[in-house]
This record gives C-alpha cells, structure tokens and sequence, in this order.
C-alpha cells in the first residue's frame, strides 16, 4: 500500500496560469518493486501535476540480470499510476561498477530515454524537469536540445556531494548539464553553495521540499502507540534512514548500548543499505527492546512518527532530510547532527536539539537528557510543527515555488 498511489487528477492550488506540459525525469523514483524508493520525488512530481502543469513522467530503469541482487528490476512494469499521473519506465543498460561505467550508464540512459520519448509522448513538452542532475538532467540532454526546450535541474546532494568521487567522464557529463540547464534547484542553502562551484551562481535557487501536515493525525497518538503496542510509559525512539555508515547507524547502536535506562525503546526504519544485517545482528544485543523494519509503508511510517518521543538521525552528512520534515509534521522533536541542511530545518534549543556527528558518548548523553524532559520534549514537538507551516515547507508551497521556475524560464 502507498499513501498516494491512486487514480485521482484533483488540481488542489488556488494558484492560476495558463496550462503548459512538462516531461519529468527521475532515475530515483517509486515503483510496485521499489515501493518506498525517493517517495520525496514522487510527493514532489505529484505535487506539480495539481497544479497548471501537465506532467509526463519517465522513470528510467536499469535492465535486470537474469540472478544475482538486482534481478528484482525485471519486475518494474513498462507503466504504473502514481497519484495524479502515469510513471513510464524506459529501459538502459546500467554498467558495474560504478566507479569505473558511471558515464557509460548516462550516455545509455540518454540515447534509449531520449527515444521513448519521442516515440511515446509525440508533440514536444515545454519544459523539462529533471529529478537529478546527473543521470537524469544528462538524460535529457538530447531532447531538450533537438526541440530547444529549457531544463531545470534537481538537486538532493547526492550528484553534487559526490561529484568529486565520479569518474572525470561523469564529471564532465554533469558540468555539460549545469552548463545548459536554465536553473539549478537545490534543497538547502548550504548545498546551493556547493551547487554555485559549478554552476553560474545566477542559476542556482534553493527550493525546499516539505510534507503535508494533514497527513498526521498527532490527536491520535495515544491510540497510535497503543495500537503500536508502545507502553505509556516508554520513551519510543525512532530513527528513519538507509542501514549505511554515513547515516550514523553505527554510532546510534553504540550510543544505545551506553545507555543505562530501562525505559527506552528503539524503532528502525531503513529501504535500502549494506548494514542491514549487521543492524539486526547488534540489535539483539543491546539492553534496551528494539526492532528494525524494513521498506515500511509510508502510511505506517506516519504511525512511527506521530508515536515517538524523539527522533534520532545521527547522520554524517544530509542536505535537508525528508525524515525530519516528516517529524515535525507529526510534532516530534528531533535529535539530530549539526552537519549540511539540517541546521536550516531543526531551531536548535527550539524544535530539537543538534550536536556533532560521530560522536556516540555526546549522542548518549543527549538522548538520556531529553528523555528525563517529556514536557520540553513536547514542547519542541509542537514548535518544529509551527515551524514548518510557518516557513511553508509544504509539498504545495514547494510545488507553488517550482512551477513559478519553469514559468520564469520559459518566457
């Protein structure tokens, strides 16, 4: 079950303008095999479509080996409803190792997309939005140059903290990118600055993404967590994330175990990452109950939310972590590392706390304090959830903001 997988096409902005169409990419995207993959391109591409805009979606998807780890792409279907629109998935050939075949992946995703393309959706888009800016933005390259169509670029960190661990190919697929986009969005303010190392700094805009409040029903908490089989009395940790060394997965375990309390319990959420066994493995031994789940729906995950008492995201590097809108919707404080975007999201002392990341005796430390506070941490639960209506990180306003973009571009 996905919270928005249904066959509406509802326009919910009060916001007018002439209709124009948009061919949307996202390598990183949803589908019935990967159902909780980038769910924060998905609310944004749904997002958009109620508005003015008319979006086509290509979701570009690697052919699956015959065995092995990523046999599991054979079943992507050739199209799925998501929301308001139709998630096409093209076909290219996705070479390992990465490191090494990088841009061969890109040059294969931009000659076999740019073809569905003009096969499928026939009369030329106005404009192209891409998820990422590389392979997505790259991808469509072609297309937008043979029908001089302006491009607009995404941004989440991940193309751009890792640029410099590419290839000098993918490097120079994605500066060709920056260089004919017509804008670069990005998530945080801190990863614009990164962005503005590549890019015309004239180009780059952050727009942050968000989450629907109404979503979260926090009157229920008391019936969530008893549903959840949470103990009134039990501090509820949560942490939401992939099972990846850079996500602190390591450090919270540790933290965990330094903790000498007999009143905590921790709930897991990852969709994808290499720990995931080791997680498992730890958190048998810890003297505190927990439980790690695994691709959780996002409906439950909403359950998760509005029932924890604090959300704990240790990670070493982010640029603004959708995880965190999500506490603040569902009125949870957030214990959360001082790194990338995160400082822009959380009022430190206000809505949450930050401290350094690796550092789990500081991590322990604070999660032992804050527990012994529930009123403050209620307190800071229900300001985060101010704090997002106040700054307007919705995923409407985010549309608003983008869609204001492609009209600026276009004209």
């Amino acid at each position: 079950m996905t919270d928005s997988n249904h066959p509406t096409d509802d326009r919910t902005t009060d916001r007018e303008g002439d209709p124009y169409r948009v061919l949307a990419c996202a390598t990183h995207h949803q589908s019935h095999v990967f159902q909780v993959r980038a769910p924060f391109n998905h609310r944004s591409l749904d997002a958009i479509n109620r508005t003015d805009a008319d979006l086509d979606v290509v979701v570009p998807t690697p052919f699956a080996p015959p065995v092995g780890p990523h046999s599991e792409y054979s079943d992507v279907p050739q199209t799925e409803r998501w929301g308001t629109y139709t998630a096409h998935y093209p076909r290219f050939l996705y070479m390992l190792p990465k490191k090494q075949f990088y841009h061969v992946s890109g040059d294969s995703m931009q000659k076999r997309v740019s073809n569905y393309v003009e096969r499928t959706f026939g009369t030329p888009h106005d404009i192209v939005h891409a998820c990422d800016i590389y392979m997505d933005g790259y991808g469509m390259l072609p297309y937008c140059r043979k029908h001089d169509i302006p491009l607009v670029v995404t941004s989440h960190a991940g193309d751009l903290k890792n640029y410099d661990r590419f290839n000098e190919e993918a490097q120079a697929r994605l500066r060709e990118t920056v260089e004919y986009a017509s804008r670069v969005i990005t998530v945080s303010e801190e990863l614009a600055e990164v962005a503005r190392e590549l890019a015309d700094p004239a180009k780059v805009e952050t727009v942050p993404i968000g989450e629907d409040p109404k979503k979260f029903p926090t009157d229920q908490r008391e019936a969530i967590r008893y549903e959840l089989g949470v103990d009134p009395d039990t501090k509820l940790l949560l942490f939401v994330g992939a099972y990846v060394e850079q996500k602190g997965i390591e450090d919270l375990v540790e933290a965990m175990g330094l903790l000498d309390r007999d009143d905590v319990y921790l709930a897991t959420v990852g969709h994808e990452g290499d720990l995931r066994w080791w997680l498992l493995d730890h958190l048998g031994e810890l003297p505190h109950p927990a439980h790690s789940f695994w691709r959780l729906d996002p409906v439950a995950l909403r359950r998760w939310q509005i029932a924890a008492d604090l959300l704990v995201h240790p990670s070493w590097v982010e640029a603004r972590p959708t995880v965190i809108y999500e506490a603040m919707a569902a009125k949870t404080p957030v214990l959360a590392s001082n790194v990338g975007g995160i400082p822009e999201m959380v009022a430190d002392g206000e809505t949450g706390e930050l401290l350094e990341p690796k550092d789990p005796d500081a991590l322990a430390a604070a999660i032992d304090r804050l527990l012994d506070d529930p009123d403050r941490l209620r307190e800071m639960g229900a300001a985060g959830h101010e704090r997002l209506l106040e700054q307007g990180w919705t995923w409407q306003q985010h549309a608003e903001q983008v869609t204001d973009i492609h009209r600026d571009v276009m004209e």
